[in-house]
């Protein structure tokens, strides 16, 4: 594992986000809330990205240190009213997709990391009993308890039917026995509790289950092309007794949670992808204006000029959208489509073209992990391999452009 300690000096960018992009419709507390996490990602973040974003995953690397400063610091309070503990925000999703801006621009691993345990699996909590939320919310949000949340198995991901899903749950006199395996599933080498999609007959049912518990078992991390930071395993479940307390909103009515919660993440990721987006915007400006090629700087080539032009544009939009659909579901819109679908496709999509741009504009140095002969290392590698998960997670982009056509067409029509 690569030292967080050994980590080197973070270069300070220009920030071209404050000259190009004019908030004028955003709220003022969510203004608020991007500069604090913004000094909190400066200051935190940035001189540990490399580590985390260039380690194997294990469950050594995972950065507790820096998970627990952003409880400290109450991030995990953002999304969540008063009454659980949070900061009972006017604004909490709007807020929240902000934060994961904030943290992708400098670590896709951690803003993964904070949209499953707070988006995901603290969203999905909100729907349960006083009980479930004393039990696991309000430990959540002050990051005493890590969280996760599985939806996809080895053979059920964008299909979570009743008729692909294999994890069941049979009710019992005081309860569920549980069986079945999901996959993927951020933060289940570290995580304390899962929040677990499950059939129940012919309806799907949401339970929380704690990972300690006989007859679960957690695999080991995957290894993966990108996000190293953001740990995901396979999880076990072996005729797991699950107390009837800890079944989220209603038996047979967990479909709905969990597609709710899944479009408030999809928010969340279209955040990320501008924050992915913004980061290789800053660096390769920086790029053109300094490196030259001949006997000038790779800024003044016209080619570069306009290609950058475009990519401003894109982010511009980008942005607008995410912050449209994080305000519609503060709104009361739980569904806020077509923007949600629009956000995520744009964003991420934005993110991976961007990304193929900023190793062009780099060239060789682009290309590297580390270069052997000083050290040196560049922030548009990891973003080529982090960008690509976004465009498939919590539903492919593919899905979100049938999402799009649905609102055009309707369901009759595109099935």
């Amino acid at each position: 594992m690569t030292n967080l300690a050994d980590a080197p000096a973070v270069t300070r960018l220009t920030r071209y986000q404050d000259s190009l992009y004019h908030d004028l419709n955003t709220p003022a507390e969510i203004l608020a809330i991007r500069q604090e996490v913004r000094r909190f990602a400066d200051e935190h973040v940035a001189p540990v990205a490399y580590a985390i974003g260039h380690s194997e995953e294990s469950v050594a690397a995972f950065p507790r240190d820096l998970f627990a400063k952003m409880a400290r610091a109450g991030l995990f309070r953002i999304p969540f009213a008063a009454d659980v503990g949070g900061r009972g925000l006017k604004h909490p999703a709007t807020a929240t997709a902000v934060m994961i801006e904030e943290l992708a621009y400098h670590s896709n691993s951690v803003a993964a990391i904070v949209d499953v345990h707070c988006i995901l699996a603290g969203n999905a909590l909100k729907h349960g009993t006083d009980s479930i939320k004393r039990r696991y919310l309000t430990p959540l949000l002050g990051g005493e308890l890590i969280g996760s949340f599985a939806t996809t198995e080895p053979d059920a991901s964008t299909d979570l039917s009743v008729e692909a899903m294999r994890t069941i749950a049979t009710r019992a006199n005081d309860g569920y026995i549980v069986t079945g395996r999901k996959r993927y599933i951020t933060n289940a080498p570290v995580a304390d509790f899962v929040v677990l999609l499950c059939v129940e007959g012919e309806r799907m049912t949401e339970l929380v289950v704690e990972l300690d518990w006989p007859g679960v078992r957690v695999g080991e991390p995957d290894k993966k092309m990108g996000n190293h930071g953001q740990l995901t395993a396979d999880i076990y479940f072996d005729d797991v007794r699950v107390p009837l307390e800890n079944v989220i909103g209603q038996p047979g009515k967990g479909l709905k949670i969990a597609l709710q919660t899944l479009t408030y993440g999809r928010v969340g990721i279209a955040a990320s992808g501008v924050g992915m987006a913004q980061a290789l915007f800053d660096h390769s400006a920086e790029r053109l204006k300094t490196r030259r090629a001949f006997g000038k700087a790779i800024a003044q080539f016209q080619h570069w000029q306009f290609r950058m032009a475009e990519r401003a544009t894109e982010i511009e939009n980008a942005r607008n959208l995410y912050l449209k659909a994080a305000l519609r579901i503060d709104d009361g819109h739980a569904f806020p489509e077509p923007e949600a679908a629009m956000a995520k496709w744009y964003g991420t999509n934005l993110a991976g073209e961007f990304a193929r741009d900023a190793v062009q504009i780099f060239g060789g140095y682009g290309f590297m992990r580390e270069l052997a002969a000083d050290g040196s290392h560049y922030r548009v590698e990891e973003i080529y391999r982090d960008c690509k998960i976004a465009e498939i997670y919590e539903g492919t982009n593919e899905i979100q452009k049938l999402v799009i056509a649905r609102e055009i067409f309707g369901k009759e029509i595109t099935g």
